[in-house]
């Protein structure tokens, strides 16, 4: 029989965790196209910001690029859950590439929000981290009327005058309370400044964040399933470390320190939102088994978003299933 420590450990499972919406509807429009039209399918950069839902892809024929160049004429491409800027879907339309659009609607509607805003002549700031694919496309649909800040100092450093018409969006992932600061000093620099009818910031990783400020006091140490180049799964982890807990971003059960955990008797798991739950349940799996963890779930939030995939793949769907069974009514009649 195994010895396990002293003290017993209670594993609290953050809920909601994992996959959103928008991750989903990602997923499942690769899947789908995988199974109507086959390998190879082409993906512009990673199709979600998680390394085993990536690799995963890879070993089924599924080649994730950094540029259109990387692309043969005629090849079957699809934009990533972060969306792309219209120069790019432009490059692709040149080279003849079919095109699936698996951008979250919730991205979307930042990038509609800033062609907006630069059509009424407004100059926006962007809150966002510079370098991500989400604030990478946003910024491409209004390149010459869209400053980029991730902090309050940038925005201090701004050159604008209370004259100026200005408007502020954010990226989605963005830590609730970081943005609220930085929002906070824009309107204070800026009085005329107006922001997006409904904010930017979206349901999975507000409901996640603030679940995590709820479930902390309750935990010794908070552990992360996601990517390091996982924006909302970041936030996840500084948000703990602000509420003073230590916490550990990993990408799944081995990457598992025994230190962390030892002498502790809570440990809060939560998982960003494109984590699949299937590296939650390996690594709760780990910690019964290693300590003789017992595991409660604490649901703090309901989600029932759904967010369905493209029309073209769903036609596709239907003209094959169709086609099916026309296939075996001929069949049968012979």
């Amino acid at each position: 029989m195994k010895d396990f420590p002293q003290h017993s450990l209670k594993v609290i499972l953050a809920a909601p965790r994992g996959f959103c919406a928008g991750v989903n509807m990602a997923i499942e429009c690769l899947e789908l196209s995988l199974d109507l039209f086959g390998a190879p399918i082409y993906v512009y950069h990673e199709i979600v910001h998680n390394k085993h839902v990536v690799e995963s892809f890879k070993g089924r024929g599924v080649q994730f690029v950094n540029s259109i160049e990387e692309v043969p004429p005629s090849s079957l491409l699809l934009y990533s859950a972060h969306g792309v800027s219209p120069a790019l879907r432009t490059e692709a339309k040149d080279k003849k590439l079919r095109t699936i659009d698996a951008t979250c609607p919730l991205v979307t509607k930042v990038h509609v929000e800033a062609l907006t805003f630069a059509k009424q002549g407004f100059h926006i700031i962007l809150i966002g981290h510079a370098g991500h694919d989400e604030v990478i496309g946003t910024m491409g649909e209004a390149p010459q009327s869209i400053s980029l800040v991730e902090t309050p100092e940038e925005v201090e450093a701004l050159p604008f005058s209370r004259t100026d018409r200005l408007a502020f969006l954010t990226q989605t992932t963005l830590s609730i309370d970081d943005a609220a600061r930085i929002i906070e000093v824009l309107k204070k620099k800026f009085p005329q400044i107006v922001g997006p009818k409904k904010e930017d910031i979206c349901y999975a990783t507000t409901n996640r964040q603030e679940v995590v400020r709820q479930l902390c006091p309750q935990a010794d140490v908070v552990i992360v399933i996601g990517s390091q180049n996982s924006s909302n799964s970041q936030r996840l982890k500084e948000i703990a470390e602000a509420e003073g807990k230590p916490a550990y971003l990993i990408d799944q059960a081995s990457e598992l320190d025994a230190a962390w955990i030892a002498s502790k008797r809570s440990v809060l798991i939560t998982a960003g939102a494109s984590a699949p739950e299937k590296l939650v349940q390996e690594l709760v799996e780990r910690l019964q088994n290693e300590f003789g963890a017992t595991v409660e779930t604490a649901k703090l939030r309901e989600e029932k978003v759904h967010f369905s995939v493209p029309k073209e793949l769903l036609l596709a769907e239907q003209n094959r299933k169709t086609s099916s069974v026309k296939t075996l009514t001929e069949h049968s009649r012979n």
